[in-house]
């Protein structure tokens, strides 16, 4: 329940984030994915150099490959919780009528060395997320070439002692193939 909390704490903050952002990279010419969100325009991170674009397409040193179809503004987040560092991003649509945003996707690294396995990374995850570990229904999954375990929304899998990553999507909006297909395509840079 608290999950739905966190996330509805940052949503406020995402929208001006993502506004202030936009404001700001326009005003120094570049063109992303915020600025261009801004500015009415469709094209998936236009940019005005290919060192910008590849930025756009990295977090924490993780490549993203595949995005699902009508995702919105992405923003940029780092936090730690229990010493472990996280690295997100976040896309976000709206506002609607009421003025909201909604997250349709999010992607993110975990980072610490309590993570030294799939099994530390999901005892870790039901701490933070708070889940009730007899209920989450999780069933394994391969993730390229990573071992991970997947609810209805979410996955998350082990890369290496303490690394471990998370995507997780809108299931009103999108398919489970594409959560394992997202989630595929968000691996370590080689």
């Amino acid at each position: 329940m608290l999950r739905s909390s966190r996330r509805s704490r940052f949503v406020p903050r995402l929208s001006r984030i993502v506004r202030t952002s936009a404001v700001v990279l326009s005003s120094l010419g570049v063109w992303t994915a915020a600025t261009a969100a801004a500015a009415g325009s469709s094209a998936p991170y236009a940019a005005s150099s290919p060192s910008i674009e590849q930025r756009a397409r990295t977090v924490d040193g993780f490549v993203i490959e595949h995005l699902p179809g009508g995702i919105g503004t992405p923003s940029d987040f780092e936090y730690e919780w229990e010493d472990v560092v996280f690295h997100s991003r976040v896309w976000e649509t709206g506002p609607d009528p009421e003025g909201a945003f909604k997250v349709d996707l999010t992607v993110k690294t975990l980072r610490g060395a309590k993570l030294s396995d799939l099994e530390a990374v999901k005892t870790f995850l039901v701490e933070y997320e708070e889940k009730d570990p007899g209920a989450w229904q999780l069933r394994p999954v391969k993730i390229g070439p990573y071992d991970g375990l997947a609810d209805d929304d979410e996955v998350f899998y082990f890369i290496s002692p303490g690394l471990a990553a998370e995507v997780s999507l809108d299931r009103t909006r999108f398919t489970e193939d594409d959560l394992i297909s997202t989630a595929t395509g968000f691996h370590p840079e080689t």
